[in-house]
């Protein structure tokens, strides 16, 4: 189908075949009705928007080829506009394709009909609830292509209903009413489709944009991590103890300048800290227990040490104390292997009245301070989600006259 403007002798073609009654030129926006020759009817004035994609361009949706016939420019709010593609198969199956703000809706007719006499809050579609987004009137600001119908030339009123990523769009102008189902349909779908047109980008929150993360799924896969978590550590630790691994007294005198190395452990079971006590009649003074665990199957080494310090006396007049005479720290994940422990104890060189030190090793129980730091950031990502996801719905719905928030 092939038509030349009688007014700037542009041609427009198509290859798809169906009764044109109108046809609008994409070069002087000029709008013809088509009896026999093309009658001139209007210019349309606004020349802003052009077409992104154009008259004739083909492209694939869904495993089906559809070419583009026409484009509307509607107007509402007076500063608001948006395009609107027809798209035909060959099938004469139609989908019509919206683009504001570089936020794209796929939409195809669909035989419900709705009250739309009252501003129903919500309106319900194949069991789902979607919610009143938009209730106003617009018009027809420019049209490009061919046309099987009149172009409307009165205001036409627009009810849109929204449950991202979908949406219920009515028309009615005159005594016709149109009802749509549309879903978002994404820049690189439209890229796709269209082998990789040059498209604009996007500005703002699209009215049916889908949020990047689904916060109620959020919840069941956290959830579900959270129990799968929960439910490992139980499995894998089911057998396990506490097992304590060393206790002993150390003469100063005995050790002094010289360590002592223990008989070997095995532990078995899944890594938990070694937790070592160490206690010492310090008074003034000062002792200290330097402690290496040697895996025996790697020889690697992890070396720890603490000191036992406690201090005390009498400043103008008051009692003061610092320090404590029993000291405890870890050595961290400790896996299952073959080990021996190697103990240096040391005291203050002038303390002859402390002359022994304790230390006490033990392989704790696994506990499950892992599966609560799982919790705890799982919880800080979920409340960081619902803010944000919170914040993008209040900035879809800032254009609406009908926003919750």
């Amino acid at each position: 189908m092939h038509i030349t403007c009688k007014k700037c002798g542009t041609a427009t073609s198509i290859e798809s075949n169906f009764e044109i009654k109108y046809f609008g030129c994409p070069n002087c926006r000029s709008l013809f009705e088509i009896k026999e020759e093309l009658n001139f009817v209007k210019e349309f004035d606004y020349k802003s928007i052009n077409p992104l994609l154009e008259i004739g361009k083909k492209g694939i949706i869904d495993g089906v080829e559809y070419e583009i016939i026409s484009m509307l420019i509607k107007k509402f709010h007076a500063i608001h506009y948006w395009r609107e593609y027809t798209l035909k198969s060959k099938d004469d199956n139609y989908l019509y394709l919206s683009e504001s703000e570089g936020h794209w809706i796929l939409l195809e007719e669909i035989p419900e009909r709705y009250d739309v006499s009252r501003r129903y809050k919500t309106l319900t579609y194949n069991e789902i609830s979607y919610d009143l987004y938009e209730n106003t009137h617009c018009r027809v600001d420019s049209a490009y292509g061919f046309f099987d119908d009149k172009v409307p030339d009165i205001e036409i009123k627009i009810i849109e209903y929204i449950k991202p990523p979908y949406m219920v769009s009515i028309e009615k102008f005159g005594n016709v009413e149109t009802t749509y189902f549309g879903r978002h349909f994404t820049k690189n779908e439209v890229k796709k489709a269209f082998n990789n047109p040059k498209l604009p980008g996007r500005y703002g929150v699209g009215s049916v944009q889908p949020f990047l993360f689904n916060f109620h799924n959020g919840i069941l896969v956290f959830c579900s991590i959270a129990i799968l978590i929960l439910v490992t550590q139980l499995i894998v630790n089911k057998n396990r103890v506490e097992t304590e691994v060393l206790s002993r007294n150390f003469s100063f005198t005995e050790y002094n300048n010289k360590d002592f190395v223990s008989e070997s452990f095995t532990l078995q079971g899944a890594s938990a800290p070694l937790t070592i006590s160490i206690n010492s009649e310090v008074d003034n003074s000062w002792a200290n227990a330097q402690v290496a665990l040697v895996n025996e199957i790697t020889n690697e080494e992890e070396y720890a040490n603490q000191d036992i310090e406690y201090y005390h006396g009498y400043t103008d007049g008051e009692s003061w104390s610092e320090g404590g005479r029993n000291e405890e720290f870890n050595i961290c994940g400790v896996g299952e292997g073959k080990y021996h422990l190697v103990i240096t104890p040391q005291k203050q060189p002038d303390d002859t009245l402390n002359d022994r030190i304790t230390v006490k090793a033990v392989w704790k129980s696994p506990s499950l301070w892992n599966f609560f730091i799982s919790i705890l950031i799982m919880g800080i990502a979920l409340v960081i989600i619902f803010f944000a996801n919170k914040n993008f719905e209040s900035r879809r719905w800032e254009n609406s006259d009908f926003s919750p928030f």
